[in-house]
């Protein structure tokens, strides 16, 4: 009697390097997307430097990789930390501020309707308004010190915090807000177990939001009037047609961003575990 053959007999068996953990294949497939990225990155990077080299488009006007890591060294020697530092402090407490009052008063919003129904005209004027706009104002009341940056950074950051976490609390699963009635929860514990929890991923995403909007809000503020910080760095290069200091505050600015924003999606990451199971 012939012996039946399976087709997992009949196929090749894979090469053992390939099969190993340790093959290249392996470890691309486990790392493809970080790969990709850097090798855009790196791409990128190349490609600037050349056009900023090769004189295909006016110095003054144009920078490349190389000349911005010599303007930094210049920079770092004239007091480029005290600019950051400046920078850093308006931002931690601009944005702080907002995490401050932006979350619970989104989550009250959202849980409260007619505490919804009084605040969101508001909330939608002031969102529409650009942050720009408001920069005089605040420097005609605040004065031209670090008390008017962080009124700018709050205000350029808390709308995203306040409409997202109202967003988050409002879109909450009604099958498991009326199961947990269902069992006679209090609303004290449908909102400490249910509410929050749900609401956790649309605070994060207005966090990350917000960090882009506080970063833009630093960069305005110091544009007005300041005496020091990167928006500041900015706007003096921009005068002087010194373009690679120019790109220094501007690439600084970017990387803080960067590395924030990553910051809160390893959060994000991290607190998936509040949300209820479905």
């Amino acid at each position: 009697m012939a012996s039946s053959i399976t087709l997992d007999e009949k196929r090749p068996a894979a090469p053992e390097r390939l099969r190993r953990p340790g093959s290249l294949r392996q470890f691309y497939a486990d790392h493809d997307m970080t790969i990709l990225g850097a090798t855009a990155v790196v791409l990128f990077l190349l490609f600037w430097q050349w056009v900023g080299t090769s004189g295909i488009i006016n110095p003054l006007f144009s920078s490349a990789p190389s000349r911005i890591i010599a303007a930094f060294q210049q920079l770092a020697h004239e007091g480029l930390g005290a600019d950051v530092v400046t920078s850093a402090v308006e931002f931690a407490e601009g944005f702080g501020l907002a995490l401050a009052i932006g979350i619970p008063l989104g989550i009250l919003m959202g849980w409260y309707r007619s505490l919804e129904a009084i605040l969101e005209p508001f909330v939608n004027l002031f969102n529409a308004t650009p942050t720009v706009a408001l920069t005089p104002i605040m420097i005609i009341w605040l004065g031209i010190g670090q008390n008017s940056k962080i009124a700018i950074v709050f205000l350029g950051a808390i709308f995203a915090l306040l409409i997202n976490t109202t967003a988050g609390v409002k879109n909450l699963d009604a099958a498991l807000i009326a199961m947990a009635r269902s069992f006679d929860a209090t609303s004290l514990q449908i909102f400490r177990t249910i509410a929050l929890p749900g609401a956790v991923p649309y605070i994060l995403s207005g966090i990350r939001l917000g960090i882009g909007h506080a970063l833009v809000g630093i960069v305005v503020g110091e544009l007005y009037g300041a005496s020091a910080g990167l928006g500041y760095l900015i706007a003096i290069g921009g005068t002087t047609f010194q373009t690679d200091k120019v790109m220094v505050g501007v690439v600084i600015i970017a990387a803080a961003g960067v590395l924030l924003t990553g910051v809160s999606r390893r959060v994000e990451r991290h607190f998936q575990a509040w949300r209820p199971s479905r």
